[in-house]
């Protein structure tokens, strides 16, 4: 079997290449768009199972879900929130103080799942290959399954929000979380009455998306493209959002 006849083997098909590329590139952080109605449980164990299928440095799999619904936990959760957020605000000069303050930056209560994605770094016990040397690759094995959700997530045409304003402790007492699991995303989860165009930080002006092109080195950090590079460089330039 011929190269060219080998890789259109394993390669994916046109349809198949835009749904995923659709999926990355539609994904929102939603606060305030979620719909109460539930997520049936078909689709909600696939989305699950496309987390788990996430790669993770010596297969460690550190991840756990816990599945939350229950009104009471949520708020919970929402008042530890409000409080870090409250103090988060202090850090800001006015106007931006008012304008952070004014931003719904969770939908710990409107949307009808919560999900909180833990890492287990005792899981596969004190010798996991290839971690020896970068040991914080059992965080970074768990963020892969948190985006193997949310493009899940997305293409089954659910909304998802990081909400990133909470102090671990005070999660940790909320969920019983043992103390030796970290809790990495708390997660709101639901369909939604709409997807924004553009991520909503950018939408409000709060921060505008990075150049592609400025975040890319060569060879070295730093490093300008050179002339077997400059075709990859103007093509990163005339990619849209």
């Amino acid at each position: 079997m011929g190269r060219t006849k080998k890789r259109a083997r394993y390669e994916f098909t046109k349809g198949e290449k835009a749904g995923l590329y659709k999926a990355i590139s539609n994904r929102r952080d939603v606060r305030s768009q979620f719909k109460p109605d539930p997520v049936p449980d078909r689709v909600f164990a696939k989305i699950l199972n496309a987390a788990h299928q996430a790669g993770s440095v010596g297969f460690m799999q550190p991840w756990n879900f816990i599945l939350i619904k229950d009104e009471l936990i949520k708020q919970q959760v929402k008042a530890i929130c409000d409080k870090a957020n409250l103090k988060a605000a202090e850090v800001y000069e006015e106007p931006l103080r008012t304008k952070y303050l004014s931003m719904k930056l969770e939908g710990i209560l409107e949307a009808p799942v919560n999900i909180c994605v833990t890492c287990d770094p005792t899981r596969g016990g004190p010798h996991v290959l290839g971690r020896h040397t970068i040991p914080e690759t059992d965080l970074y094995s768990t963020c892969c399954a948190i985006q193997n959700l949310w493009l899940a997530a997305r293409a089954e045409g659910l909304g998802m929000g990081w909400v990133s304003i909470l102090h671990n402790e005070d999660l940790k007492a909320v969920l019983k979380i043992p103390s030796h699991i970290i809790p990495v995303a708390y997660l709101c989860m639901g369909y939604v009455t709409h997807f924004l165009k553009k991520p909503e930080l950018e939408m409000v002006g709060w921060r505008n998306r990075e150049s592609l092109q400025k975040l890319v080195f060569y060879e070295q950090w730093g490093h300008t493209p050179n002339a077997q590079w400059r075709v990859l460089d103007r093509l990163m330039g005339k990619i849209k959002d």
